[in-house]
């Protein structure tokens, strides 16, 4: 037996260890929780028990998920989703709890191991099984930038709701514990308490925790900032479970309170430590308490119990979208986004098992089955796009219209620039070019910003800038630039790869928020990368200067010096014919880009042998196989490779003659 010090060092350290893993492996966090849950458990090989200390901070990781869902509570933005949230959300949650409650019925006639399910069991087990994954399908959704699409929204409508149903389900399944003729008066009685404690959390608490909030901020201390979140967060729990109810009800309520006072994003901030670990031990008990041995022996019980619910909330969900207005491809992306079981489903079967409504049996493989579902879901939404081709013959025709409509706006346009999102930077850079009468076009995944922007006149298409199809039809063969205005590290690699598969000279530039990926992003073939936090570290610089008294014409001079240092293309930049005119003397510099041959003269040569400094001429970028390789003195030209030259016209000529002249 383990002191609760070993223990939690143990469960420390083994979570370490499964996250790390799975980060390598590109896979949620959450699914390396469960991994070693199971390695280390009593069923496998042993070194932790379920004991109270796990169950204590279980139930703490499911505390303070419950508070930051509170905190995500908004009135405002409910109203805003009502149609899909309490219309899409609520049928999902209802109609799966009533298929789980018909297929348990018909199960008990079937297989002897199941005939003393009860309907008050098959509800709750159907309010475990309704759950979906908020962690894993927003995070893969938000890695794919689909947050904002059109099956995105409705994702996470029901998302929401599934969330805010766990509040009710908490409450309803302990009643359902009790004897059948005193389920009415327990309910009754359950439904009595929560709404006299709701009051007076809401009512007393709201009037007071805004003002309370504020004496504490006066007192200027981080530390009793961080202690007065927990008290109340606790303090919160412990009042609903004082009342007989559930410690997560509490913890809802009082992120609900937080979420309309001012210090709401300062709570989310410092909440999110305790959050992220807690909740990790969680999934780490939750994974201890499956029997591998008990799955092993009844394997076609667990596939079988892992196919049918998730074929069940595919097609479910599917047909809800479907009758909800979607269309055929939207509601297939919804459907298998949401077709795996969720955290939440894991919290009401460890109610429904801690309250024997079920046998261990049954639990156990439910519980497998539910840990295989979450295992699969990063893999069915990677191939959810080829998945919607094969059960959609619409869905083809309608990509190829909305590409033929990407194709058919940009035909006419030669030297035009492809600005792939069009957000706040994307509109910006697209005003900037109308005034210099430069031609763009732009991509973008929502379709509200798209219907608005081509309505004022902007010419912007809905479609993925990831995608090859996507970036043909908008002419990147003819394109003069390529500018990734969103700050996605993993989205941007995946353009810059499909770039410079397609044009390989073609200049792209990409945002970021800071320089962690700088060396990544350049290696793959970004002409440059433009951070936000250096623009604006050197706008506050600037405007800190001018305000102690610095001539504007120094501070003008001292930002330049910093961007030509970090930004090199900003020292020159690709020319055209329209330069004509500034380059008469032939004194701008500028950049050039050089494909050699394969019998070019430069081939087989080094830098050093080439000598090009003699024409003052910088070789600032080699390009070899769409990656950008690393620049030396020793470095050996190949056949194909991109050189970037900066220099004058004529430096830049003359350098450039001696690169191809056999």
């Amino acid at each position: 037996m383990h002191s609760a010090l070993e223990l939690t060092l143990l469960l420390l350290g083994a979570a370490v260890l499964g996250v790390v893993a799975f980060r390598m492996l590109h896979l949620p966090p959450m699914l390396g929780y469960l991994a070693v849950g199971i390695a280390i458990g009593p069923h496998a090989l042993g070194w932790a028990e379920d004991t109270a200390t796990t169950h204590t901070l279980a139930e703490f990781g499911v505390v303070f998920l419950m508070f930051s869902i509170g905190l995500e509570f908004s009135l405002p933005k409910l109203f805003a989703m009502r149609r899909t949230v309490f219309g899409l959300g609520m049928a999902q949650v209802l109609l799966t709890i009533l298929a789980t409650m018909l297929c348990s019925w018909g199960a008990a006639r079937l297989l002897p191991q199941v005939a003393d399910i009860s309907w008050g069991a098959a509800f709750a087990l159907g309010g475990a099984l309704a759950m979906s994954s908020t962690a894993i399908v927003s995070k893969l959704l938000t890695e794919r930038l689909e947050l904002e699409s059109e099956h995105g929204r409705r994702i996470i409508s029901i998302l929401l709701f599934q969330d805010l149903a766990l509040v009710p389900l908490l409450i309803l399944v302990p009643a359902l514990a009790k004897a059948p003729q005193d389920i009415a008066v327990t309910l009754g009685w359950a439904a009595l308490k929560a709404v006299g404690v709701l009051v007076l959390l809401l009512v007393i608490g709201q009037k007071l925790m805004r003002s309370w909030f504020r004496i504490v901020v006066q007192r200027r201390s981080q530390e009793l900032f961080m202690l007065n979140l927990l008290l109340i967060t606790l303090g919160a729990a412990w009042i609903t479970e004082q009342a007989g109810l559930s410690l997560a009800l509490g913890a809802f309520v009082a992120g609900m309170l937080i979420s309309e006072t001012e210090y709401k994003h300062q709570v989310e901030e410092d909440i999110k430590p305790f959050r992220d670990v807690l909740l990790g031990l969680f999934f780490i008990t939750i994974g201890m308490l499956l029997n591998i041995r008990l799955v092993i022996e009844n394997w076609w019980l667990v596939l079988l119990l892992l196919a049918a619910p998730v074929l069940l909330k595919f097609v479910l969900i599917t047909a809800l979208a479907r009758l909800f207005g979607a269309s055929t491809g939207i509601a297939l992306r919804t459907g298998l986004a949401l077709a795996q079981a969720g955290e939440f489903g894991f919290v009401l079967l460890n109610q429904v098992g801690g309250l024997q409504l079920i046998d261990p049996f049954i639990v156990q493989l439910i519980l497998a089955s539910m840990v295989l579902s979450m295992l699969i879901a990063p893999f069915i939404l990677a191939n959810a796009d080829a998945i919607v081709m094969k059960l959609s013959a619409n869905e083809w025709m309608m990509q190829s219209v909305a590409l033929t409509q990407i194709a058919s706006r940009t035909m006419t346009t030669q030297k035009h620039v492809i600005i792939a999102g069009f957000g706040r930077s994307g509109q910006s850079l697209a005003r900037l070019l109308e005034e210099e009468h430069i031609q763009y076009h732009a991509l973008d995944l929502d379709p509200d910003r798209v219907h608005e922007a081509q309505v004022s006149g902007a010419n912007v298409s809905y479609g993925d800038a990831a995608r090859r199809e996507s970036l043909v039809a908008a002419g990147i063969h003819r394109a003069a630039a390529l500018v990734i205005t969103y700050a996605s590290t993993p989205s941007a690699l995946k353009l810059l790869y499909l770039a410079h598969e397609l044009a390989p000279s073609l200049p792209v530039i990409v945002r970021s928020h800071d320089d962690t990926d700088l060396d990544q992003l350049r290696a793959a073939g970004a002409a440059e990368v433009v951070p936000e936090a250096l623009e604006g570290s050197l706008m506050l610089a600037s405007h800190a200067l001018v305000m102690l008294g610095v001539p504007l014409r120094r501070v003008v001079h001292r930002v330049q010096s910093a961007r030509d240092e970090r930004y090199a293309v900003l020292r020159g930049f690709f020319h055209g014919d329209s330069d004509a005119e500034d380059d008469a003397e032939h004194l701008h510099v500028r950049l050039h880009s050089v494909t050699l041959g394969m019998h070019a003269k430069a081939v087989g040569k080094s830098l050093v042998e080439l000598n090009l400094q003699e024409f003052a001429v910088e070789i600032t970028a080699v390009r070899r196989s769409k990656t950008r390789i690393d620049v030396t003195p020793a470095t050996i030209l190949q056949g194909g490779d991109i050189i970037v030259l900066r220099g004058t016209a004529e430096s830049v000529t003359r350098a450039e003659k001696r690169l191809l002249k056999a």
